[in-house]
């Protein structure tokens, strides 16, 4: 492939041949030269040198799990403008999800074969402390193999606040109850300008990232996302990656990057849907970029499936998994399947021309589909 790329090169202009010869050589690009690719009209080879850096990392696989995300409840207390899912209690379309609704939804996964649950949702004003905490715990005392996804930063940042404790304080208490893993989702874009607009109330980028921060030192895993499509700049999109760049170099603790398309229908926001350029330039450059990262997710809910399934081949590595009944995004108007069975999921990665492989929580190999 390397070589498929060095002739490739020949034919671009100077300074995008001059950034494709720093990756071929694995050396890191400056955000000023992820900017020049973003901008490229070159997307073939912005595909190509993405794809190549994947592809040293994972070789040919292409991962998913065999996971369910549940959201216990849409009422939440910041009603950002770029969010569909969220409403106050009062809204008739509020619920809450008892605790044996959320145990029932995870024996459910445990007889499909399911290895993850992934718990995000609305964050309530009338939730203490412990229910937060319970959750985990009962899920992992009722159901040990699984392995608990929960709470994103935004969560955590709000537990401590109600809680007076530390993030270190709530994060112990939370691995004591069983947790696994932190997802990545609440991280938006990094740049206040557009905290502001979209999501003024919330907790700030250094919160969000001190939250991470902390579970790194702790030994807990976590992924991030970055959302994008809606009033950012590519610059406030780089400059994002770059603030990730930088923990990851100081911790190491990152997964997984997750860039998610913004689905502006229902939204106080509104705007218009990413394209389908737009959408594999991002994964690439991510890709290019996030030279410190393993792993690089096409989140099939937010791309789409075919969008998704082009993206294996513009540098990410990862679909996210089965997931059985998404309703964050679904609420925003996405079209896509509210979950997938296992081997539609492995049909789609053989279709990019990818080796399907079934990862847990960590991204070790539970089955290799030839």
């Amino acid at each position: 492939m390397e070589s498929l790329v060095e002739e490739i090169l020949k034919t671009a202009d100077r300074e995008i041949a001059l950034i494709g010869e720093k990756v071929l050589e694995g050396r890191r690009i400056s955000e000023e030269e992820a900017l020049k690719l973003y901008r490229s009209n070159q997307l073939t080879l912005v595909g190509l040198l993405a794809e190549f850096v994947n592809r040293k990392k994972n070789g040919m696989n292409a991962y998913f799990i065999i996971n369910r995300q549940i959201n216990p409840t849409n009422i939440c207390m910041y009603q950002c403008d770029f969010c569909a899912f969220g409403v106050t209690r009062s809204d008739p379309k509020a619920y809450e999800m008892t605790l044996e609704e959320i145990l029932k939804k995870v024996e459910e996964t445990v007889r499909a074969g399911g290895r993850e649950v992934h718990i995000v949702g609305g964050i309530p004003s009338h939730w203490d402390y412990g229910r937060y905490i319970d959750i985990v715990r009962e899920i992992k005392k009722r159901f040990p193999s699984v392995a608990v996804k929960a709470w994103t930063a935004v969560e955590i940042h709000h537990m401590a606040k109600i809680s007076g404790k530390s993030y270190e304080e709530v994060l112990k208490e939370l691995l004591d109850a069983g947790l696994d893993a932190i997802p990545g989702g609440g991280a938006e874009i990094f740049s206040e300008r557009v905290r502001r607009i979209i999501a003024p109330y919330k907790a700030s980028a250094e919160e969000y990232l001190e939250v991470h921060r902390t579970a790194h030192k702790l030994g807990i895993p976590t992924n991030v996302t970055m959302l994008y499509g809606h009033v950012e700049t590519l610059e406030e999109r780089v400059r994002h990656m770059a603030t990730v760049r930088e923990l990851q170099d100081e911790t190491g603790g990152f997964q997984v990057f997750i860039p998610l398309a913004y689905w502006p229908e229902g939204t106080r926001l509104g705007g218009s849907r990413t394209s389908s350029v737009d959408d594999l330039k991002t994964i690439a450059v991510s890709r290019i970029f996030l030279d410190n990262f393993d792993h690089i997710k096409a989140y099939w809910v937010t791309l789409g499936e075919r969008v998704a399934q082009i993206a294996l081949n513009f540098g990410a590595d990862d679909i996210d998994g089965t997931i059985e009944e998404e309703r964050i995004v679904h609420s925003a108007g996405t079209d896509s399947a509210r979950g997938h069975p296992a081997e539609r999921l492995v049909s789609m990665i053989k279709k990019a021309g990818k080796v399907p492989v079934e990862r847990d929580t960590f991204y070790r190999t539970i089955k290799v589909y030839d």
